[in-house]
């Protein structure tokens, strides 16, 4: 379960979130996007008290991030901690501890890539745990 708080600052909003993303995230991160007013031109999400992050988790904040580029704001996201900073470097393919997948976010084709195999992961978790047929 998570947790934001949004502190609104002018045209900014700083969203500090902490807990587990997972596939609850969604509805959190829906209704944290609900509560801008729509003259906001920055969204800061603070990462420091995110505590992990599973496949679904990634792909609720890509959609957060998604959400909101798409309704104008800029997005950065710092705080990036080892557990979803090295999730983030599994799924997208890249060796080794330590990489700076929490920089990369920033760029749209890496984001891209990470949804793609985050979707791909989870449909083979979802096939190996017996939640869907496999074809």
């Amino acid at each position: 379960m998570i947790t934001i708080d949004l502190q609104h600052r002018g045209h900014s909003v700083l969203a500090g979130i902490s807990g587990h993303f997972d596939h609850h995230a969604g509805d959190t991160l829906r209704r944290a996007l609900d509560g801008l007013t729509g003259f906001e031109r920055d969204l800061m999400l603070d990462v420091h008290a995110v505590t992990s992050m599973d496949a679904d988790g990634l792909l609720h904040l890509l959609e957060l991030h998604r959400h909101a580029e798409l309704a104008g704001l800029r997005v950065v996201v710092v705080g990036w901690q080892p557990q979803p900073q090295q999730l983030m470097a599994q799924t997208a393919g890249i060796p080794g501890p330590g990489t700076a997948c929490g920089e990369r976010y920033a760029l749209p084709g890496f984001r891209r890539l990470v949804e793609e195999r985050a979707h791909r992961a989870r449909t083979l978790s979802d096939m190996t745990d017996g939640w869907l047929a496999p074809t």
